[in-house]
């Protein structure tokens, strides 16, 4: 059995050596000053800690600078966003692009081939633009790109989206705006084009009139231009439903059929397009020029400021038993239109009868 070591008591001095050894030693707080004013060693724990908290404190302030940078490249983002700055992927599925009536009648298909080449070999230089539907997206500009890139993903990987530009706000009337104007810079419209687009837009309520529809559609081109293509929409509401060959029709040769409808002559051209058959344009044109030349020189009646008086289209009637009734007029002509309803040959007869009633 293990004997039980004695205590004794330490004297005085061995007890005045145990608080010197601890005034030797450092507090709690490394930082806390020792007896005398003289700051004690800090241990290497304690060192590493107050590094660690300096070098938090530097990544809290470079946090806060990328935070705010971030916030301000959102707020970029958005408002490019919000003015269809930005740059989107649309699959070509979600593209409707009869979204709007295109002012181009037919597609060059030899510019069409290079333009497809280009995009093959050097990508899409510049996006389409598309504005938001209720469903996809509908097209606003950039047919031709459009197409060339259907073209390529029926063949090749990496066409089954186009690159778009979103536009936001964009009504019907900016959106035709913007067809005309890209159309114009990239590749001219044919005048006959200009006034079609001109009457199709007019008659679907975007623009009050043909006359309203040149004004915002051609707005940049200067008054004898946008005169000329309400001339071309004159031959186009006359004489479009019949034409082969409009495309063909020279700025001349649209000034007399235009000069040649306001002078009454539509009722002879009309028939004799419809009881021909022409194989080119060049046919077309000589069966129009004698017509033009059996009804003589035409006279155009001008209003002040020598720009010739055009058609005014009335605003159309919703029948309550059906259908829409409308009217142009013209200096020497006057045409009514009856659409979404069928008559028989007696309710017209009668009709005609009224008519005559009333003008005597």
């Amino acid at each position: 059995m293990a004997k039980r070591r004695r205590l004794s008591a330490p004297d005085a001095s061995e007890i005045e050596a145990i608080e010197e050894g601890f005034a030797t030693k450092p507090g709690i707080n490394p930082f806390d000053p020792a007896p005398g004013g003289v700051a004690a060693s800090a241990p290497p724990i304690a060192k590493v800690s107050a590094e660690a908290a300096q070098l938090h404190g530097m990544a809290s302030v470079a946090d806060r600078v990328e935070m705010a940078r971030d916030k301000a490249d959102a707020e970029r983002w958005r408002a490019a966003e919000d003015a269809g700055e930005t740059v989107l992927r649309i699959p070509l599925a979600e593209i409707d692009r009869d979204y709007l009536r295109r002012d181009r009648m037919q597609i060059d298909e030899e510019e069409l081939d290079e333009l497809t080449a280009s995009i093959r070999t050097h990508g899409l230089r510049s996006p389409v633009e598309v504005i938001a539907l209720e469903e996809g997206y509908g097209l606003v500009s950039g047919f031709r790109r459009l197409e060339a890139y259907a073209r390529l993903n029926r063949s090749e990987d990496g066409f089954a989206a186009i690159p778009a530009f979103l536009r936001r706000g964009a009504d019907s009337a900016g959106a035709y705006v913007a067809m005309i104007e890209e159309n114009e810079l990239r590749a001219n419209l044919t005048p006959y084009e200009r006034g079609r687009i001109a009457v199709l837009v007019a008659g679907q309520g975007v623009f009050a009139s043909v006359e309203a529809a040149v004004d915002a559609l051609f707005g940049a081109a200067s008054k004898a231009k946008r005169s000329k293509v309400r001339s071309f929409a004159a031959v186009h509401e006359g004489l479009g439903d019949l034409l082969r060959y409009p495309n063909a029709l020279s700025e001349k040769a649209g000034l007399k059929l235009a000069a040649a409808l306001r002078s009454g002559g539509q009722g002879a051209l009309r028939s004799a397009l419809a009881g021909a058959d022409p194989t080119d344009e060049r046919a077309e044109w000589r069966l129009l020029e004698a017509v033009l030349a059996d009804a003589g020189p035409t006279s155009e009646v001008k209003p002040r400021g020598g720009r010739p008086r055009q058609v005014t289209r009335l605003a159309a009637r919703k029948l309550s038993s059906g259908g829409d009734l409308s009217a142009e007029v013209a200096p020497t002509a006057v045409r009514i239109d009856l659409k979404g309803r069928s008559l028989d040959p007696d309710e017209v007869e009668a009709l005609l009868a009224l008519i005559e009633d009333r003008l005597g």
